[in-house]
C-alpha cells in the first residue's frame, strides 16, 4: 500500500508539469560583481551560496564599477565561498546538489581593473571576459544568464571580441544564448552594449537613479505594510548571528540591503517565475519590453551616462496589489483595504516569502533535518496550461500537495492580471482552499489568464512554493 501511494504521488507530480517548463533544468549564470564597492555584494553572495544547488553557477567574476573604478577583489568572493565550504556538509543533509567549495573557487575570475569603456577594445581581454566566451562556446544550449551587480564592461569586452573574431553566424548564435540582468547602469558600457547589440536580451532599470528602480524594492521601506523581514534586527537574528560561519560573513547594511540579489531571484525554481518571460513576474520583479522615455527617468549623480535608449529593453513594469492579511475569525485571510500601484510592487509583493526562504536555508547551515523547515511541494490535479471557451466554468485544484515535514498547509489562489492578456480581475470566491471554481470571462478574442497558487506551510519560518496556471480563453 505504501509503495502504491508513492507511485501515485510520483505520477501526480509528473502529470502536473508543463511539457515546456523543464523543471529539472537548472539555469546557468555568471555573476559580475564590484564586490568591496559596498557591503551589499557580500550580502548577496552569502544568499547565492545557499541556492548554489538549484542554480548552475558558471562563473564568479570580480569587476569594477562607477563606485570602484581601479581595482577588483576576487579574494573577497573566495572568502564567502570558504565560509560556505564549512557549512556545505550540513546543507546537503537538507537538499542534494550543493557543490563543493573547491568547485566554486575554481569559478572565481577577475575583469580588468579599469572603469567602463576604458576596459573595452583590442588588447583589453581579461580572465573574466575570456571565461564568458569559453562558457558560451560549451556544447550547452541552455541560455547563459549574466547577472551584473556592478559595471558591465567585462561582458562588453566579451561581446566586442566575439564580434571581431567570429563569423556573423557564429557571433549571432553565441549572443542569442545570452540573457543579461543588470542592477541599473553602473558604468558607461551598459548603454554601449545596448546600442551595439540590439538583439541582446537585456533587463535593466536604466539611468542611475537607483531609488526608482524595480530592484531597489528588495530593501525599500513601504508604508502600510509590515517591513520586519528587511529590518536590521531580523537580519541579526535570522542571518548573521548563530547561523555558523556563512552567516557570520554577512555584513551590516550600509547603503541598502542586498541591492544585487534581485538579479538572480527569478532563476530560483520556486514555481512562480519563468526567466524567459520577464513579463510574467517573480521574486526578482516583473519587466516589460519597451523603449523607456528618457524624460520620465530620474537622473542620479553617479556620473554614468544619461542617454536615450535606441531600442526596446526589458524594463520596469507596474503592478497593482492589495495584500492579503490575516483574519482572526472566519476566513483566515482577507484583502487589505489599501492598494499599491507602481513598479516596485512587482518585487516587494513577494518579499516576505523570499526572506523566509533565505532564513530557512540559513537554518540548514547548522541544524539537523528534523529541526529545520523545508518547502512544501505543490501538486496540481490538472495541467499547468489548458484552454476553455468563453463563459465556461473550470476548476483549479492542488489537493495532493504535500509538505516534507508534515506541516499544515495554507492555500491561496489569485488571478495575476498584469501577467495576463485579460486585464480585468477574475474572481473565484473563497481563494484560500485547495480547489476553486472559476467562470471564464466572456471574450471576443483569444485571451490568457494567469492564476497563481501560493502554497505555504505553517513551519518556522513559514515557507512558500507556487504554481502558475495559464488558462487560454477562446471565443
Amino acid at each position: 500500500m505504501k509503495i502504491f501511494s508513492i507511485l501515485f504521488l510520483i505520477c501526480s507530480i509528473q502529470g502536473s508539469l508543463s511539457l515546456s517548463a523543464q523543471p529539472n533544468q537548472k539555469h546557468r549564470v555568471i555573476i559580475l560583481s564590484d564586490i568591496e564597492a559596498e557591503p551589499d555584494d557580500t550580502e548577496s553572495f552569502v544568499r547565492l551560496m545557499l541556492y548554489s544547488n538549484c542554480i548552475d553557477i558558471k562563473g564568479l567574476v570580480a569587476t569594477t564599477s562607477i563606485w570602484h573604478k581601479t581595482s577588483v577583489d576576487p579574494e573577497s568572493i573566495k572568502r564567502v565561498i570558504n565560509a560556505y565550504g564549512q557549512v556545505q556538509p550540513n546543507l546537503i543533509k537538507h537538499e542534494t546538489g550543493f557543490p563543493e567549495a573547491s568547485t566554486l573557487l575554481s569559478l572565481v575570475k577577475q575583469g580588468l581593473p579599469k572603469y567602463g569603456m576604458l576596459g573595452v577594445g583590442d588588447g583589453k581581454d581579461s580572465e573574466g571576459s575570456n571565461w564568458i566566451i569559453k562558457v558560451l562556446e560549451e556544447k550547452d544550449e541552455r541560455p547563459l544568464w549574466i547577472s551584473v551587480w556592478g559595471g558591465v564592461n567585462t561582458l562588453a569586452q566579451s561581446l566586442d571580441k566575439i564580434k571581431k573574431t567570429k563569423s556573423r553566424g557564429e557571433a549571432n548564435r553565441l549572443i542569442s544564448k545570452l540573457r543579461v540582468y543588470t542592477i541599473s547602469d553602473q558604468d558607461d558600457s551598459g548603454i554601449w552594449i545596448r546600442n551595439n547589440f540590439p538583439d541582446l536580451f537585456y533587463i535593466v532599470s536604466p539611468a542611475d537613479h537607483y531609488g526608482s528602480a524595480t530592484w531597489s524594492a528588495i530593501n525599500t521601506f513601504v508604508r502600510g505594510i509590515n517591513n520586519e523581514t528587511i529590518s536590521n534586527s531580523w537580519l541579526t537574528q535570522n542571518i548573521q548571528q548563530g547561523h555558523g560561519p556563512l552567516g557570520a560573513e554577512y555584513p551590516d547594511v550600509a547603503w541598502g540591503m542586498e541591492g544585487d540579489t534581485p538579479s538572480f531571484l527569478n532563476l530560483i525554481p520556486n514555481g512562480l517565475s519563468d526567466p524567459e518571460h520577464p513579463e510574467w513576474g517573480g521574486w526578482g520583479g516583473r519587466y516589460e519590453l519597451y523603449k523607456p522615455d528618457l524624460a520620465k527617468l530620474q537622473k542620479g549623480n553617479s556620473g554614468v551616462p544619461y542617454e536615450k535608449e535606441t531600442r526596446e529593453i526589458w524594463t520596469d513594469a507596474i503592478d497593482s496589489y492589495s495584500p492579503y492579511i490575516p483574519n482572526e475569525y472566519g476566513r483566515t485571510v482577507r484583502k487589505d483595504t489599501i492598494t499599491f500601484t507602481n513598479n516596485k510592487v512587482s518585487l516587494w509583493r513577494w518579499r516576505d516569502d523570499f526572506q523566509n526562504d533565505f532564513a530557512a536555508r540559513m537554518d540548514w547551515c547548522i541544524k539537523p533535518y528534523e529541526e529545520a523547515n523545508h518547502p512544501p511541494v505543490v501538486v496540481l490535479n490538472h495541467p499547468e496550461q489548458f484552454t476553455v471557451k468563453s463563459g465556461e466554468g473550470f476548476s483549479l485544484d492542488a489537493f495532493n500537495s504535500t509538505d516534507p515535514d508534515g506541516d499544515n498547509l495554507s492555500f491561496l489562489w489569485f488571478h495575476y492580471p498584469e501577467a495576463s492578456s485579460y486585464k480585468k480581475i477574475v474572481s473565484m470566491g473563497a481563494e484560500n482552499v485547495h480547489g476553486v471554481y472559476v467562470t471564464a470571462p466572456k471574450v471576443e478574442k483569444k485571451e490568457t489568464l494567469h492564476f497563481i497558487l501560493k502554497l505555504s506551510d505553517k513551519g518556522t519560518p513559514a515557507l512558500t512554493r507556487y504554481k502558475r496556471v495559464i488558462v487560454t480563453v477562446v471565443p
